[in-house]
């Protein structure tokens, strides 16, 4: 059974900026529903027997969304409130994730839920035999992107800096990435026993501390490192427009 864990309960300062009203990231559209992030996202999902959506900032839009866009998926789609989104970081929605997978699940693919990207590219990653880490041609800057890199005994160390100013590798590494965001764990013991670790600081902390924790303990070789063709990640207005254009131009994309 495949499990998808969708998370979208923050509250995108810098997307919601340019906006007069708040509105929660992954509906915006340009008054067409299907146009959203989240629905590309679900609209790819046909394969997964359970689809987790994690929410906190305006819950109440993203269920009568979900209800009215998706209502023919009502028993596969699973939605989850963070009562912590203001307080904690993205770490917490992805544990509220983690802890409505359904006990017969063998399988997790993680994907944040401000992402575009191509139908293709997502179906390796759900398809793939290992655990899977995804990676884009983008650029590295401090102000967009999670990266990775694999230091001299095949491990991996993400980054990602909170404040969008810089990153720092303190050591030799061998080879750095950009994150694609969406990542596959086909251990899903080894993925709760992560969950049940971690620290009261750790709890609070970003997603890339249970990632981190889950991947650190094998090598980057028994993993497959997926590149994504297409990939936007969505932190302003002008990202999603980029996005609408490409949906317009392959509504299949």
């Amino acid at each position: 059974m495949k499990s998808l864990i969708i998370t979208v309960a923050g509250m995108a300062t810098r997307f919601n900026k340019d906006l007069r009203s708040p509105t929660l990231k992954c509906l915006y559209n340009a008054n067409q529903p299907t146009h959203s992030l989240l629905a590309q996202i679900i609209f790819k999902a046909q394969a997964f027997d359970q689809i987790i959506i994690v929410g906190g900032y305006l819950f109440d839009e993203l269920r009568e969304y979900v209800n009215d866009v998706f209502f023919d998926l009502s028993d596969r789609i699973t939605l989850v409130y963070n009562p912590l989104y203001r307080e904690y970081g993205s770490g917490y929605s992805l544990i509220k994730g983690i802890e409505a997978v359904r006990p017969d699940c063998d399988e997790v693919v993680f994907a944040e839920g401000d992402l575009f990207f191509d139908a293709d590219s997502f179906q390796k990653i759900v398809h793939a035999a290992s655990d899977v880490l995804t990676v884009t041609s983008d650029p590295i800057r401090a102000d967009k992107a999670v990266a990775f890199y694999t230091d001299l005994s095949d491990t991996i160390h993400y980054l990602y800096d909170i404040s969008h100013s810089y990153l720092e590798i303190k050591e030799p590494f061998r080879a750095i990435y950009n994150s694609g965001q969406i990542w596959k764990f086909t251990d899903v013991n080894k993925l709760k026993a992560v969950v049940s670790s971690l620290t009261g600081t750790q709890v609070q902390g970003t997603n890339l501390v249970i990632v981190q924790k889950y991947f650190e303990t094998q090598p980057v070789s028994s993993m497959e490192i997926i590149p994504i063709r297409i990939w936007v990640n969505c932190n302003t207005i002008d990202d999603y427009h980029k996005v609408n254009n490409m949906i317009d131009e392959n509504p299949e994309s």
